[in-house]
This record gives C-alpha cells, structure tokens and sequence, in this order.
C-alpha cells in the first residue's frame, strides 16, 4: 500500500486508471485539509483560501504526473509557470504553513506515494486539531496597543494612569509623537487588559478625558492593519 503506484511516466504502471486514482486522492486530502482549516480558523478564514487549499494538491499532483522523469518537458513547465506573477500580500504564517501542507500532499500524490500522503495528512491534521481543541496557542491575557490622540496643552504624562490601572494589568508608553504641526500628540501604549473587561467603558473614559479625539485599541502584532 505504501510503494509508489507508478514507477515511471513512461512505465507500464502509468496508466489512466491510476492518474484518476491520483487525482481522486489528492482531491479527498485537499478537501480534508480546507475542513481542518475552516474548523480551526473559524473567525478568520476566508472562502477562496479554503478553496485554494483544495485545488492546490491536485495542480501539484497533475504536474508531477506530467512531468516524471522528462527532464526537458519539466524545463518547459518551468517556463510557463515562471510568466505568473503573484501579487497577494504575505499572509498569516499559519496561512503560509497550510499552503506548504497542500503542496507537500499534492508532490506525494503526484509521485504515486497515496499511503504515504494518507498518513502524514491524517496525523497533521489530527495535531492541528488537538492543538486547536486545548487552546494550545491562545494567549491567556489580553496584550494590545492603545493610540490616544490628545490636544497639545493637555499634560499627557499623569493624564491617563488612573483609567489604565483600573481596566489593565499593565501598561507602559512604547512611542510619543506629534502631529498636525504640532497641535496634536499621539501617545502609543503597549496595554494587557484584564479578564473579561468591557472595552467599550474603557475607551468611553478614555474619550472623556482626551477631548473625544481618536483612540484606536488594536491586538498586538495587528498594529499595521490601523489607520489614523
């Protein structure tokens, strides 16, 4: 079961049959993955992706099939793939990681090694699973970036301490700056929140006290997805 089922694209063992046994598997993987991934992504996974997760093993598998052990016919897909330009932005690393999944199941398939392919994509995505279920990677406290914006004869160094001790554990200014030609000072702090703490009462008083100007509250590592 777990020996290659093609033995040379020019062997007798490559026949129709098993391209389609190929195709199948890698298609039932890929299915298998985008399930995993939707089921561990639940808030943040978007459609196209889950899809992309599926057709990737069979692209990667076809191609495999199609080029074997032909050198020049490899160099010739090789110059066809390298016209497409990928103009996406760097996702998620987990993103990236999936991607990297996929094609690792479609370059077994390809290679006729589906036992091979079956157990790996089970035991990953069973640990993905696991992981996903025990909450493994999810941050106990809450770390996030605070930017309050305040006018520039309010005295920013005591103005907040009080609110920020009442509605986070910790707290310290990571950056000041000025802005508008100087009429505005823009503070960014680096804040844990509390457990279960109302958000929306902490950036209330925040306002409050920074004359209903812009605050933005974002988690940690997301701080380049704002906008002023």
């Amino acid at each position: 079961m777990l020996e290659t089922i093609i033995s040379s694209t020019s062997g007798e063992s490559f026949t129709l049959i098993n391209a389609f046994i190929v195709i199948i598997s890698s298609i039932i993987l890929g299915l298998l993955i985008s399930v995993i991934y939707m089921r561990t992504n639940k808030t943040t996974y978007s459609s196209s992706f889950t899809t992309t997760l599926i057709m990737l093993p069979v692209v990667i598998a076809i191609i495999i099939l199609l080029v074997g052990n032909n050198i020049a016919r490899a160099f010739s897909l090789a110059g066809a793939f390298s016209i497409i330009r990928f103009r996406s932005a760097p996702g998620d690393p987990k993103d990236i990681a999936y991607v990297f999944f996929t094609l690792a199941v479609g370059l077994t398939c390809g290679m006729g090694y589906i036992g091979y392919a079956v157990i790996f994509t089970t035991i990953l995505c069973a640990v993905m699973a696991i992981l996903e279920f025990t909450k493994f990677s999810v941050p106990k406290n809450k770390n996030m970036q605070l930017k309050i914006t305040i006018p520039e004869d309010l005295n920013y160094e005591d103005a907040f301490e009080d609110i920020l001790n009442k509605y986070t554990d910790s707290f310290y200014i990571e950056r000041i700056r000025t802005r508008d030609f100087g009429s505005l000072f823009e503070l960014n702090y680096k804040v844990q929140l509390k457990p279960d703490v109302n958000q929306k009462k902490f950036i209330d008083e925040l306002r409050c006290r920074n004359g209903n100007l812009n605050i933005v509250l974002t988690l940690a590592g997301f701080e380049n997805n704002t906008y002023s």
